[in-house]
């Protein structure tokens, strides 16, 4: 049996379900699976909750189109939720369990009992409270009940041609915000514009912007920093970066490690 097959096969016993559409590759795999499977008996939401970039909502609208599966919209503001804002190491738990609540609601309303994302077994590596409070509302993940890595799932998803199979991975905006710095709309907006400029100066794709108390500190991936050694094109990007609101801007030399933030707390 194929890994595809594998996966096709998860959703035999199951008359409906609701993809969480994040964006991402993951997600998009899952999706494919479901409305391979299901047909119209499967239905794509993506949560527009003001932290997600809008290159990740285009992105969704994006694979959700080549799939040809149903896809709803929901939206509401993290940005209102003061557990959420006040940005502890439970930040990811709670985006996810009001995400999980927006999820219920939607699926009671449709007459859908299985709620199904794109976690996949890479995901159980990093701390990620996020996905306990997925679970926790019984949020079903077939890319990790089915053994499925990061690697697989681009391997799938590029044999079934969906286009965004080599897609970075990508995670909310707030993700850029150390731990203890509260979330801001403002903070949110900078993060997001200073990345596309970046992204649009250099034709780096995976790039991250830590919004460090007014810092930016720029990461991109180690095999990628030779990119921003030219003088004058690094001056402009600083200078973009000040002028949308950053009182200073360094480059990490380091690169771009996941879960970055954690270790900015403790140093």
């Amino acid at each position: 049996m194929t890994d595809l097959n594998k996966l096709l096969k998860w959703f035999d016993d199951k008359d409906k379900v609701l993809v969480s559409l994040s964006g991402g590759v993951d997600s998009a795999l899952v999706a494919y699976a479901a409305n391979k499977k299901l047909g119209k008996n499967a239905i794509a939401v993506t949560a527009d909750y003001k932290t997600l970039s809008s290159e990740e909502l285009d992105s969704a609208k994006l694979v959700a189109s080549e799939i040809g599966i149903t896809h709803h919209f929901i939206e509401y503001s993290e940005l209102e939720n003061e557990n959420f804002v006040q940005n502890d190491n439970k930040r990811c738990f709670y985006c996810r369990e009001e995400l999980s609540k927006e999820l219920i609601k939607l699926s009671d309303s449709l007459g859908i009992e299985t709620i199904v994302d794109g976690t996949q077994s890479d995901d159980m590596g990093d701390y990620r409270p996020g996905i306990n409070a997925l679970h926790e509302n019984g949020i079903r993940s077939p890319l990790l009940e089915m053994k499925f890595t990061k690697e697989l799932v681009r391997k799938t998803a590029k044999h079934v041609g969906l286009s965004i199979y080599d897609k970075p991975s990508n995670s909310c905006l707030a993700s850029r915000i150390p731990w203890g710095q509260r979330v801001t709309a403002e903070r949110l907006v900078r993060i997001e514009l200073s990345e596309k400029i970046i992204k649009q100066k250099t034709g780096i794709q995976q790039v991250r912007v830590r919004d460090i108390d007014g810092l930016a500190r720029i990461e991109v991936q180690s095999d990628k920093l030779a990119l921003l050694d030219d003088v004058q094109m690094k001056n402009e990007i600083f200078s973009k970066l000040k002028m949308i609101g950053f009182s200073d801007v360094e480059i990490n030399p380091n690169g771009y490690v996941s879960g970055n933030l954690n270790v900015i707390l403790e140093n």
